[in-house]
């Protein structure tokens, strides 16, 4: 199939299914001479696979990454660095009534549609399970990008009506708390609410949000490869995913010319920067060095209990109320998956732009 390839130096393959013996994801184009090991990937992947059931899906996963390539004596080698994570808690039984049904708000109809065959099981390829290999890349790309002094952080928004309160960002909260909210009382909150919505059978969604900090102004291209467009890709292409917005996203629409532009201010050093970042760190495509804002709407959860009309494959109407292990909400271990797809552009984005500029290739080149 097509589709399973991002990026253009730092270009990143996933491949395995939901229930099948293994997933896992090959990353070619990552610089040679980068300190890297299993412990470098694991905290990513323990972040986003299920750790506290009044959030997440009762299946377990160890998700213990192996490294299979790419690295020698504790350093990447230049060549292409396959990782691999193996399933052990399949429980395909559970989707034997879904082979001739398409699930609403799921893949089912469109893939059949298109190959004509698909794994009824978890859903194949089109499972959120895939994020697991692109939080493999994540890891190795922020990896890179911290000795480059850029982080990349994300965090849940909100979760259905709850929003968190920015003022009192933690960083430490967003780690610790099972939403992955930045603070605790709205953590308290959603909780409350995502309980509420179980005992009815039913799911949420919610807004999550990333901050790229440390990315010097002239990362992007003008016209297609715009980098708040690659972001915006990136970020859609996590399957949830129903909505981007770059720094003030929609608000733009309501503001005027004289509240919207971001005014220029120099430095005692010399350096530019802006007054405000209602851009979102981009202008025509290209960094500013201001923090680079991507914020995502997650839809609720498909997969719920309550019964919900649909069709088989053969055209009949019937109902259906899935069972199986599911989230009651997707936002707060779809964070990290974020956080992973912005580190990938971002440094794929700073590789493709090394060959701009004469200087580059002189600094690189010229003995």
């Amino acid at each position: 199939m097509a589709g399973s390839s991002f990026g253009k130096i730092f270009r990143i393959t996933t491949w395995g299914e939901s229930h099948g013996p293994a997933l896992g994801c090959v990353i070619d184009g990552c610089p040679a001479g980068v300190e890297l090991s299993e412990s470098d990937i694991q905290p990513f992947l323990d972040r986003r696979k299920p750790g506290n059931a009044a959030v997440a899906t009762a299946r377990k996963e160890s998700d213990i990454c192996e490294i299979l390539s790419g690295v020698y004596e504790g350093r990447t080698t230049g060549t292409p660095i396959s990782v691999m994570i193996r399933n052990s808690n399949q429980h395909s039984g559970d989707y034997d009534e879904l082979k001739d049904v398409f699930r609403p708000g799921h893949a089912d109809m469109t893939f059949d549609a298109k190959y004509g065959i698909r794994d009824h099981r978890g859903g194949g390829r089109s499972s959120g399970r895939e994020t697991a290999a692109r939080v493999i890349a994540g890891a190795v790309a922020s990896k890179v990008l911290s000795q480059l002094g850029i982080k990349v952080e994300a965090y849940t928004r909100s979760i259905g009506p709850v929003e968190s309160d920015l003022s009192d960002y933690s960083r430490s909260a967003v780690l610790a708390n099972a939403t992955a909210m930045p603070d605790i009382n709205a953590n308290a909150r959603a909780l409350e609410y995502i309980a509420d919505l179980k005992t009815k059978c039913d799911s949420c969604g919610g807004v999550m949000e990333c901050i790229i900090s440390g990315v010097p102004a002239g990362v992007g291209d003008p016209v297609f490869d715009k980098l708040d467009a690659l972001l915006a890709h990136a970020a859609m292409s996590i399957g949830a995913v129903k909505a981007v917005e770059i720094g003030d996203g929609v608000l733009a629409a309501s503001s005027t010319g004289s509240r919207n532009n971001d005014s220029f201010k120099a430095l005692q050093s010399g350096r530019i920067v802006k007054r405000t970042n209602h851009s979102g760190g981009i202008l025509g495509g290209i960094s500013d060095s201001s923090d680079i804002r991507v914020r995502c709407s997650v839809k609720p959860t498909p997969s719920i209990a309550r019964e919900q009309k649909t069709v088989t494959k053969d055209g009949e109407n019937t109902v259906i109320a899935i069972k199986g292990r599911h989230d009651p909400v997707i936002v707060p271990r779809a964070v990290v998956v974020l956080e992973s797809m912005c580190a990938i552009t971002v440094l794929d984005a700073m590789l493709n732009g090394m060959s701009s500029r004469i200087d580059n290739l002189v600094t690189i080149y010229k003995k």
